[in-house]
């Protein structure tokens, strides 16, 4: 057990219950809402955030890591998801937010927005990897709790298709970029573009490396 899981009772191995961390909550009458993010690394796009809160007893087949999903199982899972959850939260922050924070903030950011935006409050929070020191609410952390925890794999194939449906709409607006192929990420073909054609405003600037000003 690594030191990130203290207190949450997991080892690394993927449970035969995939519902056993929920659990120990359902029985004390705590609903559980599992957070995950998707897009921190790309060069472009914002970071999104989703927050799942599954009804007690509810498994969703196949529900897992959503990078270690298809693409079309992902927008299977999601819909899903979506009509099986007791509620699903999505938040997101901007480029320009992301420029100015620093991409940690802004994922707290959106994160929090996230939380906010369920319309039922969870008796506990989970999020995928490390503590958020900003959150402003209590919550667990599990380091790859997405393929551990339930709950936070269904946020993550939320977070990820949603954001992937958003590059793959400005790609249409953008084109060049490959981002119905690389969603932002800063793939050999995406590099290049940005060579020949520049930066667009979804461009995270802090992120190309190129001289920028900031409005403070």
């Amino acid at each position: 057990m690594k030191p990130d899981d203290a207190g949450t009772g997991l080892d690394r191995t993927r449970p035969q219950d995939l519902l056993e961390y929920e659990r120990r909550f359902w029985g004390r009458g705590l609903s559980v809402a599992g957070v995950d993010e998707a897009g921190r690394g790309p060069l472009a796009g914002p970071v999104l955030a989703a927050a799942v809160i599954l009804p007690e007893g509810v498994c969703i087949d196949g529900a897992d890591d959503s990078k270690q999903l298809s693409r079309e199982t992902r927008e299977q899972l999601h819909a899903v998801i979506l009509s099986s959850a007791r509620a699903v939260g999505v938040g997101a922050a901007s480029v320009r937010e992301i420029d100015r924070r620093n991409i940690l903030r802004a994922t707290t950011v959106a994160m929090r927005r996230a939380l906010d935006h369920l319309h039922a409050a969870p008796g506990h929070i989970v999020i995928d990897g490390l503590r958020v020191k900003y959150l402003g609410r209590e919550h667990d952390a599990v380091v790859d709790g997405d393929a551990l925890i339930h709950s936070i794999g269904c946020a993550s194939i939320i977070a990820k298709v949603i954001r992937d449906r958003l590059m793959r709409r400005l790609a249409l607006r953008y084109p060049g970029y490959g981002w119905e192929r690389n969603v932002g990420y800063g793939t050999s073909e995406h590099r290049a573009a940005i060579d020949e054609l520049g930066v667009t405003p979804h461009h995270r600037l802090t992120f190309t490396g190129l001289q920028f000003s900031l409005d403070l």
